[in-house]
């Protein structure tokens, strides 16, 4: 009985116990917390196209407009002028760049002038008594005939017998032989065509010159022109006789020249797809090879938008809000400035992300904050 007992007191206590302690760890035991859902606060603008205003931005070197290569046509000894034949020497137009001594080629002209002359006054005879219409005309054209001036036109005959008999002289044959040699003599002088600056010179007087040897370079520096490489897509926001700002991208001051294109190449460029246009620019202080900036204002792009260049994922998509979640628009890029691109795609009314978001992804919940 005893033990029976003693039995029962055992499996009260161990049961107690056991209850005491569930009671304790249960009453230590705290509620784990559900955490509050988090989201992204993203910055929109709402979307309304409109015509965006075009500004293209390229580089280039000047060159002069006008511009020669003087070669020289025929051989000699060059000599000395009033200038000196270097660069940075200015020449007035028709005034003479290179002279190249003449003496011998002169000899034999002024031989051929006098055989032709000795001709016509061979005829005058039976001219006199055959054609007295003619004989007027080529009488004074041998009395105006100068050994030391270019040779006139001959006299036009009065009949096809005149044009014969004149034929049968050999006069015609020798005026142009006699003309041609008037040609090449005037070669041994080359002259400016037109008032401008020697750049290159690659001869000096005693120099013996060839045939075809390059002499040097002469430019015209009042008038340049600039070659600037601009994208196929821009193009239809360039045009002939548009005015361009052109400024000097590596100095400090604030110097700016005015410009107007000119020539637009019909040409596309296969490896660069860009197009070679050419802006005319007038002034005193430019240099031929100076690298410029030209600012060309386009015709307006419509029906389109502008935003930063950071705001494009994978170059071609953006993210905008809806139901305030992140969606990606794909977009299409009209037009590229430095630091914008205009872009079409995008609805009126749509809330485009204004700032970049790190880690955005499409679908995700966001709070929306107006402003950029």
């Amino acid at each position: 009985m005893k033990k029976s007992v003693s039995i029962i007191i055992g499996l009260l206590i161990i049961l107690g116990g056991a209850y005491t302690y569930n009671l304790l760890v249960n009453k230590k035991k705290k509620k784990a917390p559900q955490e509050a859902k988090v989201l992204q606060t993203v910055y929109t603008e709402e979307v309304l196209n409109h015509d965006v205003p075009i500004t293209i931005i390229e580089s280039g070197r000047l060159s002069a407009k006008n511009r020669i290569e003087i070669y020289s046509e025929v051989q000699g000894v060059m000599e000395a002028t009033s200038k000196e034949f270097k660069p940075g020497a200015h020449y007035s137009k028709g005034e003479v760049l290179v002279k190249i001594r003449d003496n011998d080629f002169y000899a034999n002209l002024q031989a051929q002038k006098s055989v032709l002359q000795n001709l016509i006054t061979s005829i005058l005879p039976d001219l006199r008594l055959d054609y007295p219409d003619a004989y007027v005309r080529w009488d004074e054209y041998l009395r105006n005939f100068d050994m030391h001036k270019p040779i006139g036109e001959l006299p036009q005959p009065g009949s096809d017998k005149e044009k014969f008999f004149i034929t049968g002289k050999n006069i015609y044959t020798t005026y142009y032989n006699t003309k041609n040699l008037e040609i090449v003599y005037a070669k041994y002088s080359i002259r400016a065509p037109f008032n401008g600056i020697l750049t290159d010179a690659m001869v000096t007087p005693g120099t013996v010159v060839r045939q075809g040897q390059k002499l040097g370079e002469f430019i015209d520096p009042s008038i340049y022109e600039m070659e600037v490489s601009v994208s196929k897509s821009d193009m239809a926001s360039v045009s002939i006789g548009e005015n361009v700002t052109v400024r000097n991208e590596n100095s400090g001051d604030s110097k700016v020249w005015k410009g107007t294109i000119t020539r637009i190449n019909g040409k596309v460029d296969a490896s660069t797809q860009t197009v070679k246009v050419y802006i005319q620019i007038s002034a005193s202080d430019l240099k031929e090879g100076m690298y410029l900036e030209a600012n060309i204002t386009g015709n307006p792009v419509k029906d389109a938008y502008e935003i930063p260049n950071g705001l494009l994922v994978d170059g071609t998509k953006v993210f905008v809000v809806k139901e305030n979640k992140l969606q990606i628009i794909p977009v299409s890029i009209v037009h590229k400035n430095l630091e914008s691109v205009v872009v079409r795609g995008l609805d009126d009314g749509m809330q485009l992300v204004s700032r970049p978001i790190a880690g955005a992804y499409s679908g995700m919940e966001v709070n929306i904050q107006d402003g950029k």
